[in-house]
């Protein structure tokens, strides 16, 4: 026969109708907590990788351009970025100074003026001033994207919106 201390409740047996059942918060906030966690994983999982590689593609040109430009300066030679059928090309900097590829298969680039005039090359250097110029990235579809990487010729390449 069970037996309890004096002043707490009396053992219950488990067979016992008396007998809690259901879940405790803590197990319900571990369930939850798990849930959350795959969920957020999926998102993650799902996220739009076309469009995520483009930015990578325009923030790497960005800084490539950026590198050239205070290459330029430094040098005092003229830079010109031009593409070609590999990728692109820097002008004026020694061979294999800077990269000449796309991390993605499918990007094409059209350089031009802050107009929107298209131009064969964007002009980097000498001068610590230049002409605002832009880049346009796009990708093979579908759903085909479109990135612009643009500077006002004071302030570095960075990317702004299509």
């Amino acid at each position: 026969m069970p037996t309890s201390a004096a002043g707490s409740r009396p053992c219950v047996p488990l067979g016992s109708s008396r007998h809690a059942s259901g879940f405790s918060l803590l197990e319900l906030m571990v369930v939850v907590a798990i849930i959350a966690i795959a969920t957020a994983g999926l998102g993650f999982a799902m996220r739009d990788s076309g469009q995520s590689s483009l930015e990578r593609e325009g923030e790497r040109l960005s800084v490539l351009l950026d590198a050239a430009r205070a290459q330029s300066r430094a040098s005092g030679a003229t830079v010109r970025w031009r593409t070609t059928p590999e990728g692109f090309t820097f002008d004026g900097l020694p061979p294999n100074a800077l990269p000449g590829t796309w991390l993605e298969n499918g990007v094409t680039a059209q350089p031009s003026l802050a107009n929107g005039q298209t131009t064969p090359a964007l002009l980097l250097g000498p001068d610590p001033i230049i002409a605002a110029q832009q880049v346009v990235l796009t990708t093979e579809g579908p759903p085909a994207r479109s990135l612009r990487i643009a500077t006002d010729g004071l302030r570095p390449f960075a990317v702004v919106s299509p």
